[in-house]
């Protein structure tokens, strides 16, 4: 395993991709209400990229046809926007990924669609905590192990489920680089961290078990069960300083919670 750790000034740029993400993730969230389709949504967030003189990560890579993954209810990953139509009560887990200059910024939320079932409401609350929860492990001297055992201890805390057979990457010039980032694991295990490492951490978690499977379009991933499901995605920096979320939400810039 070879991770790169990034110089100040490589830094830099990832965080001027990143920003562009915080945009797009932003105009997306504003959209989204019953009655909007999920093509509708993809041709909004690639318009704004390319407006910024960037280019969605996702769109071609591996084969992969649009600009965002937009997975609803039981799907975790890898959705593929279309005809789906927002409806209340949903919750829609929005993946996208921005390179900009040859550097790449990668980032999830999971939004409810109108009013929401209370264990939709817990699902998103509790994996948004554990992003956070798993970001404020990310500095030196830490181990990786320390960010995975954040995810699942309050995930599995609050009595829901780490899918463990998907993980979040290392990230730079490529979106996927060393290390593999699991959301569950003991705590000091794995690599020492180290300042200049970049990771995209991403907890993807069920109301219910954690098995999953695949769709028949060879892309989207499903619980098993069918059991609603949320994923938040972080591009986190470690630095001297702390954590650099290089994707922020409005209430997290430079600095973890």
């Amino acid at each position: 395993m070879a991770i790169i750790r990034k110089s100040p000034r490589e830094l830099d740029k990832m965080a001027a991709a990143g920003a562009i993400l915080v945009e797009v993730h932003d105009l997306v969230a504003s959209m989204i209400r019953p009655g909007v389709t999920t093509a509708e949504l993809d041709g909004a967030a690639e318009e704004l990229i390319r407006s910024r003189r960037a280019k969605p990560t996702f769109k071609g890579y591996r084969g992969f046809p649009a600009s965002l993954c937009t997975s609803p209810n039981a799907m975790v990953v890898h959705g593929i926007p279309g005809p789906y139509t927002l409806q209340e009560g949903d919750v829609l887990s929005v993946d996208c990924g921005v390179t900009k200059n040859g550097w790449v910024a990668d980032a999830a939320r999971t939004h409810p669609v109108g009013d929401v079932a209370v264990v939709a409401d817990k699902l998103l609350e509790v994996t948004r905590r554990s992003l956070l929860d798993a970001t404020e492990q990310c500095r030196p001297g830490n181990h990786l192990g320390d960010v995975s055992n954040a995810v699942q201890r309050r995930v599995e805390d609050e009595g829901l489920s780490v899918v463990r057979s998907l993980v979040g990457h290392g990230i730079g010039r490529d979106m996927h680089e060393d290390p593999q980032v699991p959301n569950h694991g003991p705590a000091g295990s794995g690599p020492r961290l180290e300042e200049g490492m970049v990771l995209a951490v991403e907890p993807m978690v069920t109301a219910g078990r954690p098995a999953v499977r695949m769709g028949t379009d060879g892309w989207s991933i499903y619980s098993q069960d069918g059991s609603l499901a949320a994923h938040f995605e972080f591009t986190v920096a470690i630095t001297a300083q702390g954590p650099w979320v290089l994707t922020p939400w409005h209430e997290h810039a430079r600095q973890a919670a």
